[in-house]
Parts: structure tokens; C-alpha cells; sequence
């Protein structure tokens, strides 16, 4: 087999995303000569994402992540899904084998749950009540990582109430409907949670705003956030103003890719050296503005 590889990323607003820098050096450090192409729909006009898809497979890529607003729509353009992106409703990492076959995965779920240990300990959700912003692909991915961390009850928040319907459908179908709430409105759930997580894109660079009023953040909360474009966001800084545990979204983002890797080659990289780079990449995006 080639030493060479080819990936890349599809979804719109990535110019500053960091896989690149990830997957490059994650390849290099396994001896591979690798490169991590982005497909910006918002700088290809015109181009839908059957049409990405199916040339990234013409071109040799080993597979491509999926971001948003995709990681819905590509189920249905796929040759196979894992059951564990079957059931969360949402794929990020898309395999493409030697006959040319499509295979989706779903590395959001785990690379949230493990940052979520990291910042705020095993059984910061277990047993308790948690509000999540976003019913979408990347929503999807965080409320099964809740559920897999002990959440007593998911409470789902989306201004997008039909996404929200079908989230919540879908876990109580799989874990319970005594476990998830549908919300008209988050005011009330966030006085009684012990955390929040934002899943949905405001807050990041390009959709610019606040997914939640920050008066309705208390000091005994966790929040957490899925973004790291910028690293901290202004819901995250709010919540830092008001002394809460907070975790933005480099760490999702360093372990999603870590699984992601595994996918395209095989191999398992270095944590700590993806946690490294992430660092140093992080630094000078922020320098370069």
C-alpha cells in the first residue's frame, strides 16, 4: 500500500479549521505523506456535496470529515453506516474503501464524551439534569455522549423546533422518554440543570451571537461548548465571568480526530502530540488573526 494519503473536510465556514495541521502532522509522525484538503461550500459555489463526495472518491482520497450543516444529510448518500452513527442520527467521517464504497462514522460522540472527562471529571453529568443547545448533527453526537456520561435527563433546546421534535424522538425511542425533555423555551430547564452544552453553531466565528441569555448562567453550573473557532467563545467567556466550570471546544476537536484518524489509516496516533499540535496551531491562527 502507498505511504501516500489524501483527506479532507467538508462543511462551510472552515477556513480556520485546525484538522488540517492535525492530520498532517499525525501523518508524518506515522511515517505517511499526507494531505488534509478542505471543501468550503461557501468558496465553491455551485457544488452540493453528493458532488464533493463523489469527487474526493475519484481522487483518491482515503476519506473525508463531514461538518456542518452535513452530518445529517450524508447518511443517505452512503454505502454503510456504523450502528453507533445509525443510532446517534448523524455521521462526521466518511471512509472510502478500494472498490470505491462509501463508509460513515461518527467521532463527534466519542471525541465530546472523553474531553468532557478530561474537564470536568466522569460523573460531573451523572445522575443529573443537563440543557442542550442544538438538536442538529452535532447535538445529536453530544446527547448520546450525555446519556453514555449518566445524564438523568436531557433537556433539548433548538430555535428549530422540528429538529428538536426528531431528536428527542430518538432518544427516547433508545434510552427512555423519562431521560430527555422537549423544551418550547430553555428559561425554566436552566434553572434546575447542572449544566449546559452549546451545540449549536452561534458563537462561532462567521455566526456571531449567543445560543443563551447569560443572565440565565449560575456559578454552579458546567458549560460546555462544541466551537473552538475561537477557542473561547462569548457564551464561554460569560460563563467564565461567572466563576462556572467551563470547556470549549478544542478538546472535542483534538479527540474526534484522534478516532477520525484511526478511520482513514488504521493506525492510532499520538494523543498527546495531537493535544501538542492543536496547541501550536491554536496560537498561530490566533497570531496571524
Amino acid at each position: 500500500m502507498s505511504n501516500r494519503r489524501l483527506v479532507g473536510l467538508i462543511g462551510t465556514n472552515i477556513q480556520k479549521s485546525l484538522a488540517p495541521f492535525l492530520h498532517e502532522d499525525a501523518f508524518a509522525a506515522a511515517g505517511l505523506v499526507g494531505h488534509y484538503h478542505l471543501m468550503d461550500v461557501d468558496t465553491l459555489p455551485g457544488r452540493t456535496l453528493p458532488d464533493l463526495l463523489a469527487a474526493a472518491c475519484t481522487a483518491g482520497f482515503a476519506g473525508v470529515n463531514i461538518t456542518h450543516p452535513y452530518k445529517e444529510a450524508v447518511i443517505p448518500l452512503l454505502d454503510a453506516v456504523s450502528t453507533e452513527a445509525r443510532e446517534i442520527g448523524a455521521v462526521n467521517t466518511v471512509v472510502f474503501g478500494a472498490d470505491g464504497r462509501t463508509s460513515g462514522y461518527n467521532t463527534d460522540c466519542s471525541g465530546f464524551r472523553q474531553a468532557f472527562v478530561e474537564a470536568f471529571g466522569p460523573d460531573a453529568a451523572k445522575g443529573r439534569g443537563v440543557l442542550l443547545l442544538g438538536g442538529g448533527g452535532a447535538g445529536r453526537a453530544v446527547s448520546v455522549a450525555l446519556m453514555a456520561l449518566g445524564a438523568a435527563r436531557v433537556r433539548i433546546y433548538d430555535k428549530d423546533t422540528a429538529r428538536a421534535a426528531a431528536l428527542h424522538a430518538d432518544l427516547a425511542a433508545r434510552f427512555g422518554a423519562e431521560r430527555c425533555d422537549l423544551l418550547a423555551e430553555p428559561v425554566a430547564a436552566a434553572a434546575e440543570v447542572a449544566g449546559i452544552v452549546n451545540a449549536t453553531p452561534v458563537g462561532m466565528t462567521g455566526y456571531e451571537g449567543l445560543p443563551l441569555d447569560p443572565a440565565l448562567v449560575q456559578p454552579r453550573h458546567f458549560v460546555a461548548d462544541v466551537i473552538y473557532t475561537p477557542i473561547d467563545t462569548a457564551f464561554v467567556k460569560a460563563a467564565q465571568g461567572k466563576q462556572c466550570r467551563t470547556m470549549n471546544g478544542g478538546g472535542m476537536c483534538v479527540h474526534q480526530a484522534v478516532d477520525a484518524f484511526r478511520h482513514f489509516t488504521g493506525l492510532s496516533p499520538d494523543v498527546g502530540r495531537m493535544k501538542r499540535t492543536f496547541e501550536a496551531a491554536l496560537a498561530a491562527r490566533d497570531a496571524a488573526g
